[in-house]
């Protein structure tokens, strides 16, 4: 798409912001016209995610064409609670008013997603955004083609363009977006390019929402019950070939459980994906052949305990359990990809302190049976969201918000949440006009004064 195009949908959403005000009823009606869109989309996306990332139609609609079709649920059902102004505590020296908090949309969003969950991260923003009355201009990743087609054929068919538009192109289109002023901007992917983005913000004084990752810490005591915690540790590593900003980046257990953790590892590994992981139809792909250079690069064979084994033509790595340190290479970034590094401890002080010494993650996961440590765990280190014995799962509650902290990111969304990420809360006092108290008006008298200070204690 050229700039020239760009520009063009941008001064539609203008004016649409300007001359319309999406009710309730019509936001709804928006919502489910989109539900149905991709309802008579949905092979089209299996297909798609198939193409791009290998996914099976299952894993594609657990992680992504079911999480959206739960989001638009959930906000057509709450949408009017959510959207009805909030009446709230009028004080005695703001007497004969009425005082509410009435949500109401920025303006013109822009979503830029990633490639990793193309279609959930980028329509679960979108569907949050349209039911808080909003335009959007959402722009996918370029590294995952054939999804980002699909989306551009359900937002062009149920949409007119003042209200939302899919932008394709590579990152160049992306820079020149964000050079344009928008009233918010939500954005999913690496730190790297967050910071990019909350600087162009700056510029504009835009407000932004940014989910980004970082090393999450998969902490497992002495006390955890270690066939249980394997397979759900190997379930949310390994979900979309461990591409997932909130899998479990590495495990961090007591060194008197390692043995038994890596065998049951292990177990989990050809239990759920086969023997022959490499073979196994529904094991996804890395997104292209930079990403899986750099994956291989972790892979140190003195230090290898399981796996290691790939195939550069379809870009599959078998999953791969590695010994480590926190010097080793492996530890300095987020690996994104199904390798697994374990790094030992003694005991749980010198987790806590590990961790919060080092960039907050954007989730953590503990799985232990000790009740005092789980909730030491819980109080003590930052984290954005997590799990207590089990991994991931947080994710799927629209009742909770989901987002980062510190290096991990800022804000959050998802259910309620989304839906007041991207409205503004407009503060009101209704006055009544048959009384007017003198207090406040010159000359401020010394009774006055008096009664002022009396009203404001």
């Amino acid at each position: 798409m050229t700039n020239e195009q760009v520009l063009q949908i941008i001064e539609r959403q203008k004016e649409y912001v300007k001359n319309n005000y999406d009710d309730v009823k019509a936001r709804k009606a928006q919502l489910n016209k989109l539900f149905l869109s991709i309802k008579k989309h949905e092979q089209q996306l299996y297909d798609a995610i198939k193409a791009d990332l290998n996914k099976c139609p299952a894993e594609a609609f657990m992680c992504e064409i079911g999480q959206v079709y739960s989001e638009i649920r959930h906000m057509i059902k709450h949408l009017k609670k959510y959207a009805k102004a909030k009446r709230v505590h009028t004080p005695t020296s703001v007497a004969f008013a009425k005082s509410y908090v009435l949500p109401c949309p920025y303006g013109r969003v822009l979503i830029i997603a990633p490639w990793n969950y193309p279609f959930m991260l980028a329509f679960d923003p979108l569907v949050d955004a349209i039911a808080a009355g909003n335009s959007v201009m959402l722009k996918p990743s370029s590294q995952s083609p054939n999804v980002s087609e699909v989306m551009y054929k359900i937002i062009s068919t149920t949409f007119e363009e003042g209200k939302a538009a899919v932008i394709l192109g590579d990152k160049t289109v992306g820079s020149f977006l964000l050079e344009q002023k928008f009233d918010y901007i939500f954005y999913t992917g690496s730190t790297a390019v967050g910071k990019q983005v909350l600087l162009k913000a700056a510029e504009n004084f835009t407000p932004v929402t940014l989910e980004m990752g970082g090393k999450s810490p998969c902490i497992v005591d002495s006390t955890a019950k270690i066939p249980l915690a394997a397979r759900r540790i190997i379930f949310g590593k390994l979900l979309n070939a461990g591409q997932t900003c909130i899998a479990p980046d590495y495990i961090y257990c007591d060194e008197a459980i390692k043995d038994s953790l890596v065998k049951e590892l292990i177990n989990q590994i050809e239990t759920q994906y086969s023997k022959t992981p490499l073979s196994f139809a529904a094991y996804p792909k890395i997104i292209n052949k930079r990403q899986f250079d750099r994956l291989l690069g972790y892979i140190n064979d003195e230090k290898l305990l399981y796996g290691g084994k790939y195939n550069e033509q379809e870009l599959k790595i078998e999953p791969t359990i590695i010994s480590a340190d926190f010097s080793d290479k492996v530890m300095q970034e987020e690996i994104f990809g199904p390798v697994l590094p374990i790094v030992t401890f003694k005991n749980l002080s010198q987790v806590i302190q590990k961790i919060n010494c080092g960039a907050t993650p954007l989730a953590l996961y503990f799985f232990s049976q000790d009740k005092q440590a789980i909730k030491l765990m819980q109080r003590s280190v930052a984290f954005g969201g997590g799990c207590i014995n089990d991994t991931i799962m947080h994710i799927a509650n629209p009742q909770m918000p989901f987002g980062g902290l510190r290096e991990s990111g800022m804000g959050a969304y998802h259910g309620k949440r989304g839906f007041f990420t991207f409205s503004h809360q407009k503060s009101i006092v209704n006055r009544g006009t048959r009384s007017d108290m003198p207090l406040r008006y010159q000359p401020l008298t010394s009774l006055k004064y008096f009664f002022i200070r009396l009203f404001l204690k």
